[in-house]
């Protein structure tokens, strides 16, 4: 599988780790790029002039926003996931810089180039980054039992405005998007709903509280994604919907380290869905809020193309993934 996202990432070097200190994602991005080109996080650390535990926090903070683990073991040479080395081969510039020994199978240097392969049909696939989670298995599973078949992947569409304009552009095929109820003249079909949580530190007020109510949450301060990422969007429209209002944010970062950090300081309450969401439930110091009225859940919807029946292979595909 290939991401169409276009991720382009030069090699990490210290100067450019620091350009990009305001961007966390950028940041996280490049160092996983850098962590595969070093094949180790010692040498990581040492390219890019810091610690191993700042190298590890960000690989873990990067693999609870996708949603999915990178790595295998982050001790001693680390290994990719079969979702790692799929997201490492997205990286356009990556295989530049990646050592040929990364991957065992690579052939030796003087082996004769295999003959070319048959053309093979492309699938566009269009879904949040922890969507593409839920059914990376689904996916391989598809592509191994059809191998005249490849599927792209674009991992930027989230919302129903999003997979509209991709499908009707022609990047996409499929798309998953998220959304709080079927949208209005936009064919769908729902797939399965996230639930939709509130999460404090042990040091927080309501922390032990056995029911929080709307009235707590208004003067509670709030821990958000930054403005501009569409997750914050439709956690807010979701909340919206289930008159809740949370206190001013004062926090404001896609950095999940920096938001756990927050959290287990008692500075706020973060809201969340899906895979982070079940993350954040497995930290030590952090916990879901007894809330006194049920949140709206976020739905995940699928939604194929306007030519989508003309290729039977697409709704194969689209079919296989409700299996």
């Amino acid at each position: 599988m290939r991401n169409c996202a276009k991720i382009a990432l030069n090699p990490a070097r210290h100067f450019l780790y620091q350009a990009v200190m305001q961007s966390p994602s950028l940041r996280q991005l490049d160092i996983f790029a850098q962590m595969v080109a070093a094949g180790s996080i010692a040498r990581c650390a040492d390219m890019l002039g810091v610690s191993a535990d700042d190298i590890a926090r960000d690989i873990g903070s990067l693999e609870m926003r996708l949603g999915y683990r990178l790595f295998e073991d982050m001790s001693g040479t680390v290994r990719l996931t079969p979702a790692g080395r799929k997201t490492a081969q997205a990286m356009t510039l990556l295989s530049q810089d990646a050592p040929e020994d990364w991957d065992e199978t690579a052939a030796p240097a003087q082996a004769p180039l295999p003959p070319p392969a048959p053309p093979r049909q492309t699938i566009m696939l269009a879904a949040p980054a922890p969507i593409f989670g839920h059914f990376q298995d689904a996916l391989s599973a598809f592509e191994a039992a059809n191998e005249d078949i490849a599927i792209t992947l674009d991992l930027q569409v989230q919302s129903v405005t999003d997979a509209a304009a991709a499908l009707r552009e022609g990047r996409a095929d499929i798309a998953y998007f998220y959304a709080l109820e079927e949208p209005a003249g936009f064919a769908s079909r729902y797939g399965w709903s996230e639930p939709l949580s509130l999460y404090v530190g042990a040091a927080h007020p309501l922390a032990q509280a056995d029911s929080v109510s709307r009235d707590d949450l208004a003067v509670t301060p709030m821990l958000a994604l930054e403005r501009h990422n569409p997750m914050r969007h439709i956690v807010e429209d979701a909340l919206a919907r289930g008159r809740v209002r949370l206190g001013p944010p004062v926090l404001e970062s896609d950095d999940m380290f920096a938001v756990m950090t927050a959290l287990r300081a008692g500075k706020g309450v973060f809201a969340a869905f899906g895979a982070l969401a079940r993350d954040l439930g497995r930290m030590d110091g952090i916990g879901r809020l007894p809330l006194d009225t049920q949140l709206p859940a976020i739905e995940v919807r699928q939604a194929l193309g306007p030519r989508a029946a003309e290729t039977p292979a697409v709704e194969a595909l689209a079919e296989f993934l409700f299996l």
